[in-house]
């Protein structure tokens, strides 16, 4: 695909520049952000900048293709790349636990956050409530970006069904444990003394009463005391998931949406372009990973199959004329003549050596329809007989070729369902810059392959390198 040059990302002055701060890889599973952003911090180290990966990934695809052994919540210093430039690369991948018990520790005293990180409701929030691990996320990068030993932070966003997750779930969290059934379980606890015996004599008492017998005493009382601590602590939940958003809408920010060219990939990134725009997040482009491409677009699908019906045709035609000549000279004609089947006879018994003299059985019979003669006679059958196809594991050079040519036709209409799927996307945002990555033969496993996802993406060149380049 031939890009507008008005509509190329150019990834590369978004690197340089020293304003930008955090870059956030997002989009839908599966379609490469963990690639993208390793292949972009890489990029920018060994242009200068002191870059800090920060994964969500499980598969820790990342740790091996940066020759880590493996990743955690500290950042880890990536050896082998080019540091001419003075760069330098990290990174490290989220413990959403240990992220959560970060925050209890940084902003509780000794006694209030053995609490608070002994209490059975916080310990089942930390490690797997619905939102937690994209609130930690965002967590962990206020942590990065305060600490300033950065000067860029690249973010490969939590793999997830919907991108969308990554922008609601910290505000989902933060809703829930500020929200009106927390603050009122919690209520008993903030009045303390006769105040609260009272408030709950109000009233208060059925409603716990009710929700004790639906949740369980215990558990109403774990979440009590967990909110009552978490909020005299170090305030809301909401507060922070404010600031952690207005940290993503700030000017040196910028989002990368990641897609793949298929049509669920692009219809959820026009979504998320168009949500990005909603919440007024600087949004840079679309990254357009596994772009399809061939050496021989002049060559149509159509054209190639005609080629390829034509080739088959001409080689069965010159099986054809095989197997006539091989009948002229007698031999497939007297192997299927239906006179030598069910006979005793051996069939080299009735003809004659060119000499004259009798064949090999003899006159007296002796050797007629013994098994070394047959099967002699047989195997000169077998191979000079023609058959439909060529022998096993041999095709012809027509239909190797027809073969080719059906391959290109498959690859020809895969181009043009890609080509669609993007021409759909241009229509609805043609403001939006697209940076395009050839689908590689293989995955990225180590640095080198990082440094070419990365070349491509800067120079924008998705077809495959020549043979010998």
């Amino acid at each position: 695909m031939s890009l507008d040059p008005a509509r190329v990302l150019d990834v590369d002055p978004l690197l340089d520049d020293p304003r930008t701060r955090i870059v956030v890889c997002c989009g839908s599973g599966g379609v490469g952000k963990t690639t993208t952003a390793a292949a972009l911090g890489l990029r920018a180290a060994e242009r200068g900048r002191k870059v800090v990966v920060l994964t969500i990934d499980p598969a820790r695809r990342l740790a091996q293709s940066m020759g880590i052994d493996s990743l955690d919540n500290v950042p880890r210093r990536v050896k082998g790349i080019d540091d001419s430039a003075g760069g330098e690369l990290h990174a490290m991948m989220l413990d959403m636990k240990r992220t959560f018990d970060e925050i209890v520790e940084a902003h509780a005293d000794g006694e209030r956050a053995a609490v608070i990180l002994n209490n059975p409701f916080y310990q089942s929030l930390s490690a797997g409530f619905a939102g937690t691990q994209e609130y930690m996320a965002m967590e962990k990068l206020g942590q990065l970006r305060a600490r300033d030993e950065w000067d860029l932070i690249v973010v490969d966003t939590p793999p997830s069904r919907s991108a969308l997750d990554f922008l609601d779930a910290p505000k989902r969290l933060g809703s829930f444990l500020d929200g009106r059934l927390i603050r009122l379980l919690t209520a008993p606890a903030k009045l303390g003394g006769r105040a609260g015996m009272k408030f709950l004599n109000v009233g208060m008492s059925m409603m716990t009463g009710t929700l004790g017998k639906l949740l369980g005493g215990q558990l109403l009382k774990d979440v009590q005391t967990f909110v009552a601590a978490m909020d005299t602590t170090f305030g809301g939940f909401r507060t922070r998931a404010d600031a952690t958003y207005k940290l993503l809408q700030a000017p040196g920010t910028a989002f990368l949406v990641v897609a793949a060219p298929e049509r669920d990939a692009l219809r959820e990134a026009a979504y998320f372009v168009e949500r990005l725009a909603a919440e007024d997040m600087p949004f840079a482009g679309l990254v357009l990973n596994r772009v399809h491409g061939s050496g021989a677009a002049q060559l149509s699908a159509e054209r190639a199959l005609a080629a390829a019906e034509n080739l088959d045709a001409e080689a069965a035609e010159n099986l054809d004329d095989a197997r006539i000549v091989d009948q002229e000279g007698g031999k497939a004609g007297l192997r299927n003549s239906p006179d030598t089947y069910g006979s005793s006879e051996s069939p080299a018994s009735e003809t004659s050596a060119p000499d004259g003299s009798e064949g090999p059985a003899g006159s007296d019979g002796s050797d007629e329809g013994s098994p070394a003669a047959t099967d002699s006679t047989d195997a000169t059958d077998r191979a000079d007989a023609p058959t439909d196809t060529p022998p096993h594991g041999h095709r012809t050079v027509e239909q190797l070729t027809a073969g080719l040519l059906r391959l290109h036709a498959e690859r020809m209409q895969l181009l043009s369902r890609e080509q669609r799927t993007r021409d759909r996307f241009a229509a609805l945002h043609p403001e939006v810059a697209v940076a395009e990555v050839a689908a590689l033969p293989g995955d990225v496993h180590d640095l080198a392959g990082l440094r070419n996802i990365g070349d491509r993406l800067a120079a924008n060149r998705p077809e495959l390198p020549e043979a010998g380049a």
